[in-house]
């Protein structure tokens, strides 16, 4: 994995966020939570057993449905480990599923009551910022967490939100940041974008520029469209009527209608994927070879260097009888959260989403200069002992600031080989 890391401040509360190379992370911390002294333990355990339901919100339609089964599959998976833990802990967790859908299918409007009527405390989702922008007043209106393992738009860091809004994965400041800066360290010197017209393409896309531009390119063309659209004609004849060196997708899953149309008039290696469109096309019905080159960004850990989750996630899968995962997306943030929520469950003593919001950060590593711990079960030890965890995840530390959004963070940079699937970038 290659990651161009880079540093900035976020939108609100003074936070830098930098891209990860494989060896350490690094970050600036400014002034998150530190207004106020530790908050102390003083009780060991909770209370009386637990009893935490949580709902999740995730893409089972829609044009970013093929990251659906990953991300369920990561709140599964967590699942079992708290339940495994029960015994220990006090608490159990129910999970009651749901489908996101996207703004065109809007299945969230029938979903969102459905679940809130489970009496959840928190809900996992939606994978894409549109569609969770459509549905967070709803949840966290209702006292309810929402809780995002791969919303990515700068929107969510200002957001009125009551302080019941986080998320696994960083904002596309980051993204974009890396993304626009490897189109120019290859060479290129013109680009062309294709934009979903939506809070995370046109932000996404707005970053991307800017990056690309301060290295000295130049965005020749960047037509948007709109969730729904079907066609993509005059996107593409726009773009190539530019003659880019080099065209990013901003999309979801519309890759896969608008791809066909630039092979053989655009070379694969000057193509460039996002979080939003990277996947495996092996079983496509592509050509052999016709994405050769392609590289694309993804935030997280690479998923090589996880390789241990994924393979326990894919025994597990088999254990229960899951359908195999054909990508990783995002499952190891939506374990991440789960684990999150389940630990500041038990941190709060509670099943009240405002009482398990006001430890999140805590359980994070945010405040409370907590024990670090790396599972729930050793999380759980801690606090049922009496004291603070800090929990470092498989997506990483996330450490969230006072608005849920993670301290810290990677970028992976992938490419496509002759079959059509991506791997680590070793450029």
């Amino acid at each position: 994995m290659s990651v161009f890391g880079t540093s900035r401040p976020a939108r609100s509360r003074g936070v830098v966020m930098t891209g990860l190379a494989l060896t350490a992370a690094s970050a600036l911390l400014l002034s998150a939570c530190a207004s106020s002294e530790p908050e102390e333990t003083t009780a060991a355990g909770p209370v009386e057993d637990i009893a935490l339901k949580i709902g999740t919100a995730l893409p089972q339609t829609g044009n970013l449905a093929f990251l659906g089964p990953p991300e369920e599959a990561g709140v599964a998976y967590a699942v079992s480990q708290i339940n495994e833990a029960t015994a220990d802990t006090g608490l159990s967790l129910d999970v009651v599923y749901g489908d996101s859908g996207n703004t065109d299918n809007k299945a969230y409007e029938t979903e969102i009551p459905r679940l809130l009527s489970e009496d959840v405390s928190a809900i996992i989702g939606a994978a894409s910022s549109g569609t969770s922008l459509q549905f967070i007043d709803q949840v966290t209106g209702a006292g309810v967490i929402q809780f995002s393992p791969a919303n990515t738009s700068d929107a969510f860091t200002t957001y009125d939100d009551n302080g019941l809004y986080f998320r696994t994965a960083p904002s596309d400041v980051l993204q974009g940041e890396v993304l626009g800066n490897l189109i120019a360290e290859d060479g290129n010197q013109t680009l062309g974008l294709i934009v979903l017209n939506d809070s995370y393409g046109t932000g996404l896309a707005k970053y991307v520029t800017e990056a690309f531009e301060a290295a000295g390119g130049e965005v020749v063309a960047a037509p948007t469209y709109n969730t729904g659209d079907t066609t993509f004609d005059s996107q593409i004849s726009e773009v190539l009527a530019a003659d880019p060196d080099a065209i990013a997708l901003i999309t979801f899953d519309e890759v896969t209608t608008i791809l066909p149309s630039l092979f053989g008039q655009f070379p694969s290696d000057k193509l460039y994927f996002v979080d939003g469109n990277l996947k495996n096309f092996a079983d496509s019905g592509f050509p052999a070879g016709s994405l050769t080159g392609a590289k694309g960004t993804l935030p997280g850990l690479s998923i090589d260097s996880i390789s241990d989750f994924t393979g326990e996630l894919d025994a597990f899968l088999e254990e229960t009888g899951g359908e195999p995962l054909e990508d990783y997306s995002y499952a190891a943030e939506s374990y991440d959260a789960t684990i999150l929520i389940a630990l500041a469950a038990l941190a709060s003593g509670s099943t009240e989403g405002t009482e398990i919001a006001s430890k999140l950060i805590e359980v994070s590593g945010g405040s409370g200069d907590g024990e670090k711990c790396t599972s729930f079960a050793e999380c759980a030890a801690i606090i049922v002992g009496g004291g603070v965890a800090d929990y470092d995840g498989i997506s990483g530390p996330i450490t969230f600031d006072e608005v849920g959004d993670p301290t810290e963070a990677s970028i992976g940079i992938y490419q496509y080989g002759e079959d059509n699937t991506y791997s680590a970038y070793e450029g």
